[in-house]
């Protein structure tokens, strides 16, 4: 064997050999994770065409699988279980088509989306879990978290089916900005009162969640950004900027109902920023007031009728349910459509 020298390695050498292996393992999960989910949609095919063969048998496709599962699930584990083979079906009849289904999705995901028989708003969360990336955790949770229809309550479905598609940036705050908004991430209990700096501690301490929450086009820009004013000091929450909106957005938190003089503290943080930070391309600064308890009427009348950069949202301690969600919804319409005769 011939003697082996020692040489200093390049750490850009080095990195790039890192990167390489990284990046071919990330390839083979996602193969495999692809593979797993058209091995599921393969299956609900065969089971599909076989159960057609009996359809006019009562109930013979639930006792075709039954059966399946009793045959298969010993050789090759829970996997194929009756409730999975029921799965694999409804994965068919949901996306019959092979060569539309996302190579950047898991069974996982797939299997969140089958359970969702809106089908705008299965495309919504598909098209969002594309677009941002979403693993199936952070998916189940926009699901579970009502995303879909807390957008719905301050837009129209079209709009919203239009930005997540891509086929619009949107415009208007309201289109990303949610209220109300969920942080259940944070772990504290709905009954008990916080201080503000609490709620900003832990918003901090759970950032990604939090930017998860607020939507898409989010970066952190600074904490309790100081605001010098002649001989007064002032401290703006929360500085975020979206690159969407093209905007500084500076979020207040309340642990109180809001009153006039938080919307007027907001409004002067605005303000300044717009003089003082905002470049000449980018658009007018938006302010949150995330409060505890709001006063919508109070909120409208005491901003200007054409307003733009004042919002107002709810924050939960809690996912809101289905149901709840869905009769603000319907309250919401009904409000629209009065104002509208």
């Amino acid at each position: 064997m011939g003697n082996s020298k020692e040489i200093s390695l390049n750490s850009n050498f080095v990195s790039d050999v890192r990167d390489i292996i990284a990046a071919s393992r990330d390839v083979a999960v996602r193969i495999v994770d692809f593979e797993r989910a058209l091995m599921y949609w393969k299956l609900g095919e065969r089971i599909f065409v076989e159960e057609q063969q009996g359809a006019e048998r009562a109930e013979y496709g639930s006792y075709l699988i039954r059966n399946l599962a009793v045959a298969i699930e010993p050789e090759f584990g829970s996997g194929f279980s009756y409730r999975q083979m029921e799965r694999a079906r409804q994965f068919y009849r949901t996306y019959p088509i092979a060569s539309a289904l996302r190579t950047q999705f898991n069974w996982m995901q797939y299997r969140l989306l089958i359970q969702i028989d809106d089908g705008d708003k299965r495309e919504y969360y598909e098209q969002e879990a594309l677009h941002n990336g979403w693993t199936g955790r952070e998916l189940e949770r926009q699901i579970n978290s009502g995303l879909y229809e807390r957008l719905l309550l301050s837009n129209d479905k079209q709009s919203v089916l239009e930005v997540a598609r891509r086929e619009r940036i949107p415009e208007n705050p309201a289109e990303i900005i949610k209220d109300p908004m969920a942080l259940e991430f944070l772990g504290l209990k709905r009954d008990s009162s916080y201080y503000e700096r609490d709620l900003e501690s832990a918003m901090i301490s759970n950032l990604q969640a939090f930017l998860l929450e607020l939507g898409n086009g989010f970066s952190f820009v600074a904490r309790q950004k100081r605001i010098l004013l002649e001989d007064d000091e002032f401290f703006a929450d929360l500085v975020f900027y979206n690159r969407l909106l093209r905007c500084f957005v500076i979020i207040e938190i309340k642990t109180h109902k809001l009153t006039l003089d938080d919307i007027g503290q907001l409004q002067m943080y605005v303000n300044y920023y717009d003089r003082k930070e905002k470049l000449p391309d980018e658009n007018p600064t938006i302010g949150i007031l995330l409060c505890a308890d709001k006063n919508d009427a109070m909120v409208r009348y005491a901003l200007p009728e054409n307003n733009k950069t004042i919002m107002a949202s709810k924050y939960q301690l809690y996912l809101p349910s289905e149901k709840q969600l869905l009769s603000e919804l319907k309250r919401e319409m009904n409000k629209n459509a009065n104002h509208q005769m």
